[in-house]
Formats: C-alpha cells, structure tokens, sequence
C-alpha cells in the first residue's frame, strides 16, 4: 500500500463517499476470500496480501469517517490506524517464520488464481477512484495509489504461482510474500506520518 503524504481530506461529496464506500466493501470482501485460500493452502503471499487488502479496507473507512471532521481528529484517527496497521502485519510475519522453517510449496494453481482474482478487485477500485484521485487529500490519493500499486503485488503472486509449479518450492512464495510484508510496514509508517503532519499544521494554524 503506497501513501502520498500531503494535504488535507476534501470537503464531504456524494460521489466521493460512494466510490469510498464501494471500495472498502470490496476489498473486505476479498479479504476474506484471499485469506481463507491462504490459510487453506500454506500461502504466505496470500497471506501477506489478504492483510493488504484489510489495510486498505481501513484506510477507506477512515476517509468515511473522516468526512467532516476536524483536521485535527482526522490526523489522531490517522495515527490509531497506523498502529493498528501493524498488529495483523505481525501475524505475517510468524507465518512466513513457519513457511521458512517447512518450505512446503502452496498449491501452485490456487496461487495464482487468488493473484489473478485480486489483480481484478484491484484495478476495478482504482477505476472506481480515479476521477477523485485529484481531490485535496492525503488519504484519497492514498487509497487510489495503494489500489493501483497493489496490482503489481498481485502479479507478482500469479508469477510465484507459475515458478511454484515449475520449481515444486516454497521460496518463491516465500519471497514474494516478505516484499509484500515490507510494504505494507512502511505503508503504515506513512499514514502515521500523513496524520502527525495534519495534526500538526492544523495545531499550528489554530494558534
């Protein structure tokens, strides 16, 4: 998930909270469907990558939530998100600690076809946020990057899918799956980052 850390959130709009709403309805549902799979295969890609896709889920309901407020509250509900952000992050990383300890391979054709499922949900939110992508607004350009820039993690799990059935290995689950850990970790340090410096610059304007 990429962060663009500048800005205010834009005024309330309609349309901006329909396509924020259908966004985070559709990657909590694809949440659970990516992580189900890899739960059922072994995957830590998928695994890493469902997180993802409840990290952006978040992030959308935090632009709902945060229509409206003050830029102040806006920026410390930023900073409790970015936190929690972190907590299923962990739960990646004792995951990809077993994978590495018994590198079974994951079914190759599941992996791939849970990478291409999410490829899809991807690019469809980022159509979705497009036309709002010019909006002030750390937070909804976060969400229209993050949508785009995750689909090169999804192709990046098909690719490990082809490579796993080739190889008969767990590595290049594995490998991938910690690229994606890493993003999301420094995903989280930038929403924290983006709500400290909006509640500062609003603390500063105030006085």
């Amino acid at each position: 998930m990429t962060i663009d850390e500048t800005a205010p959130l834009p005024s309330s709009d309609e349309a901006l909270r329909g396509a924020v709403r259908f966004v985070a309805l559709a990657n909590l549902a694809y949440f659970g469907v990516e992580f189900a799979i890899a739960l059922a295969i072994g995957s830590v890609a998928l695994f890493a990558d469902s997180i993802d896709f409840l990290e952006d889920t978040a992030l959308n309901l935090l632009i709902l939530i945060g229509l409206g407020w003050s830029a102040v509250w806006r920026g410390r509900l930023g900073m409790i998100l970015a936190g929690i952000l972190l907590i299923p992050s962990l739960a990646t990383v004792w995951k990809a600690w077993e994978k590495f300890l018994h590198p079974v391979p994951p079914d190759p054709v599941w992996l791939a076809v849970a990478g291409v499922g999410a490829l899809a949900v991807n690019l469809t939110c980022a159509l979705v946020l497009a036309r709002h992508r010019q909006h002030q607004g750390s937070l909804v350009k976060a969400a229209f990057f993050s949508a785009r820039n995750d689909a090169l993690a999804n192709v990046a799990i098909v690719v490990a899918g082809i490579v796993t059935t080739l190889v008969l290995s767990g590595w290049p689950d594995l490998i991938v799956g910690l690229g994606i850990l890493v993003i999301n970790a420094d995903a989280a340090r930038k929403v924290w980052i983006a709500a400290r410096r909006e509640v500062r610059l609003a603390e500063e304007t105030r006085n």
